[in-house]
């Protein structure tokens, strides 16, 4: 039984927490009713007329139905090409029988790259997609999927040990071979861990700048992540333009969080207990 002290300190802790998460958000809001005379001058004060001048400028300035669709391309190519590699690497690094140094090396290499920071490869990258000619939404894809892979490893083969080898050999008595085990009676049984994943590797392309910027070169082929490029000349910074298109691009992905946050913590916790 929490004491009624302890209660009201838990109360007022999770009151600040909320507030210093949400008041990025909040204040960007209201930065985008204003003037950029007035974000330079007065940044946390409130407009003096609260007008969509931003956001009609955003609308004119960014096609944002080729961004979005853009990004939706590129989100859609690269998930299912490393759900696809991640899914059999976990399957056969959780599920079957082999040495188990081999076993080990295999899966340390996999998860090694979550020591290393992707933007660190980004000079490497671009260069071996200037090697092998890849250009536009396909030089994005490549990167997305192989900086992901670490991660999916991680969430996937540590959902498949907990589930009960049984599975695996009724399914074989029953006359299935790897191919059906693998698609027919597993595959179902990680939608929670996989939904994790989809969720994680949305967000992650829906925000991700800096390949993005290094990699594409044509205005055709920018994400949204790009857009507030469009804002920035030579001389000069449209401050009130960059916070409204950012306003624009933040809220779909808060929907999209908002509508799936169950599958985050049903995929995180799913492997927590055995059997």
């Amino acid at each position: 039984m929490i004491s009624k002290r302890k209660k009201i300190a838990l109360i007022v802790g999770i009151a600040v927490i909320t507030v210093m998460v949400v008041f990025p958000f909040v204040w960007m809001i209201i930065l985008s009713f204003k003037t950029n005379t007035e974000i330079m001058t007065d940044p946390l004060a409130l407009p003096q007329i609260f007008n969509v001048d931003n956001y009609k400028r955003a609308f004119e300035v960014l096609d944002y139905g080729k961004l979005y669709g853009n990004t939706i391309f590129v989100c859609l190519c690269s998930i299912v090409i490393e759900l696809v590699i991640t899914f059999f690497s976990s399957f056969v690094i959780a599920r079957m029988h082999f040495n188990e140094k081999i076993r080990k090396a295999l899966y340390g290499f996999l998860i090694l790259g979550l020591s290393i920071s992707p933007f660190i490869l980004l000079f490497p990258v671009y260069k071996i997609n200037t090697l092998f000619g890849f250009s536009g939404k396909l030089a994005l894809v490549l990167p997305y999927v192989a900086t992901s892979i670490s991660f999916n490893t991680l969430l996937l083969v540590g959902y498949l040990k907990n589930l009960p080898t049984e599975i695996d050999e009724a399914a074989i008595v029953d006359g299935c071979n790897i191919w059906q085990l693998m698609g027919q009676v597993i595959l179902p049984m990680t939608k929670p861990v996989i939904a994790t994943v989809v969720i994680f590797n949305v967000l992650y392309i829906w925000n991700e700048y800096p390949f993005a910027s290094v990699m594409l070169r044509n205005v055709s082929d920018y994400t949204l992540s790009m857009g507030a490029s469009f804002f920035k000349g030579k001389y000069t910074v449209d401050y009130g333009g960059i916070i409204a298109s950012s306003v624009m691009i933040i809220i779909p992905e808060l929907i999209f969080y908002g509508i799936f946050q169950k599958n985050i913590v049903e995929g995180m916790t799913a492997g927590a207990v055995k059997g």
